[in-house]
């Protein structure tokens, strides 16, 4: 039982992430600074408010590669890490579908052109570049997580805010070149919602933002082994 409400918690927190951030992408069309801002906000303080609301259940990952990062500290199970995984992915979808019936009963635009889903417009369609642009954002983003984390660190409860907030900072760069993925569930949910849409290029282009993350996320897990080897305890929240 303990388990399930950490995935019904994770399926809240993803769900929330998604309808909050890309639902705010979709308003402002992330195609000039205040509306890069906007989203980025959006993104980051959306975790800030989860962190608090369903951390102290599930540890608020809300996000596979985090929980990549988690698992390869030592602070989840394979099979927790697997159970993670799909409730995330279900509540990325539950999101993007909550942002369908919202905009099509509104007869709202969806000015991003695929509800919020990541791409590789901004890097004129390299995939080399948009794959390094992910790992080395979620890289950073790991990192800093496996650090407010760790069994060494003692930041209180303001573990949320410097998390939230480091999401608001690689969304900065990343807006612009692929649309931030840094969460291969994230990218998910919009993608399969564009492609029901007619518009299959975010489909096309997901290998990107689940591949990047995930190796991102794996070498700040290594990178953190190194620097703090001292593993997390399998309780700790955000």
């Amino acid at each position: 039982m303990k388990d399930i409400k950490k995935y019904v918690a994770e399926v809240i927190g993803t769900m929330t992430l998604v309808l909050i951030g890309c639902g705010t992408a979709m308003l402002t069309g992330c195609d000039h600074w205040g509306g890069y801002l906007t989203t980025a906000f959006a993104f980051g303080l959306t975790i800030v408010g989860m962190a608090y609301c369903v951390g102290n259940i599930s540890g608020c990952h809300i996000n596979p590669a985090v929980s990549l990062g988690v698992l390869m500290r030592g602070g989840m199970t394979g099979a927790e890490f697997a159970g993670y995984a799909v409730s995330q992915c279900i509540g990325s979808l539950l999101g993007s579908i909550l942002l369908m019936i919202i905009f099509g009963l509104g007869g709202v635009t969806d000015a991003t052109g695929g509800f919020g889903s990541n791409g590789l417009g901004g890097v004129n369609d390299n995939a080399i570049a948009g794959l390094l642009v992910e790992i080395l954002l979620t890289f950073i983003f790991v990192l800093t997580i496996l650090g407010v984390t760790s069994k060494n660190a003692d930041h209180g409860s303001f573990g949320g805010v410097v998390i939230g907030f480091t999401l608001v900072l690689v969304h900065l760069l990343g807006i612009g070149l692929t649309g931030t993925s840094v969460n291969p569930a994230r990218s998910l949910g919009p993608a399969i919602a564009a492609a029901i849409s007619g518009n299959t290029t975010p489909i096309a282009q997901l290998w990107v933002f689940i591949a990047g993350p995930f190796a991102g996320a794996a070498l700040a897990a290594v990178t953190y082994n190194y620097l703090d080897p001292v593993k997390l305890q399998k309780e700790r929240k955000f």
